[in-house]
């Protein structure tokens, strides 16, 4: 079981979001939206719904995980409808590991930057976790983000990732930086109470931040 509640301000006046999640959904459907609709009826003058209660919806619980390459059958299909099969390589390159967190890194062109005007970025969800991958133009811009956004900045600037368990992958082949965020999700998309819970949103919500650069 778990619950979430948020109030949220609009134009001065407070906007009451409330999640709640539990196995059995006859505690959390009806059942637990008319006590808060009974209660806030009977303290709040004014007050309405934006939507009226409900039953409760299923939500499903995934995570990420790897399987083996020969356990996929890849196909390539042609415009004509002919397909070709495409087998596993033979020879492949373990997995690299995550590098520990560098720290704040080297700063480089001084001023005053929103992320945005000098990176990319693309995230999304895999299961409960979040992939948020960051890329530069040009190799000296990719040398400005390899110092500039580590982990720990990283944390600072997104405050819900400060406390989750952050990897950090250079992808110096391709000027990026990729981070997978554990948990940000909790149990996946179907069972995430997040506003944005296919973290689609999160790679421009990074590109919105401004960060101060000096020498």
């Amino acid at each position: 079981m778990s619950y979430q509640a948020r109030r949220i301000t609009r134009n001065d006046s407070p906007y009451y979001r409330k999640l709640f999640k539990d196995l059995d959904g006859s505690r959390s459907g009806r059942a637990f939206s008319r006590a808060g609709v009974e209660l806030a009826l009977a303290s709040y003058p004014g007050f309405h719904l934006t939507a009226p209660p409900a039953e409760a919806t299923p939500f499903g619980v995934f995570s990420a995980s790897y399987v083996p390459q020969h356990a996929i059958t890849q196909t390539v299909i042609y415009a004509d409808g002919h397909r070709v099969h495409v087998p596993p390589p033979s020879r492949t390159r373990p997995a690299p590991e995550p590098l520990p967190d560098d720290g704040e890194g080297g700063l480089v062109s001084p001023g005053r930057y929103r992320l945005g005007d000098l990176f990319g970025a693309r995230s999304g969800d895999k299961g409960g976790d979040a992939n948020l991958g960051v890329w530069a133009r040009d190799d000296v811009g990719y040398e400005l983000l390899r110092v500039l956004l580590t982990t720990s900045r990283l944390r600072r600037l997104l405050p819900e990732v400060a406390e989750l368990a952050v990897e950090r992958y250079p992808l110096p082949n391709l000027r990026a930086v990729n981070f997978v965020i554990r948990g940000l999700l909790g149990e996946g998309v179907a069972a995430s109470t997040r506003f944005d819970p296919q973290a689609k949103a999160l790679g421009e919500w990074l590109r919105s931040m401004e960060v101060e650069i000096s020498r």
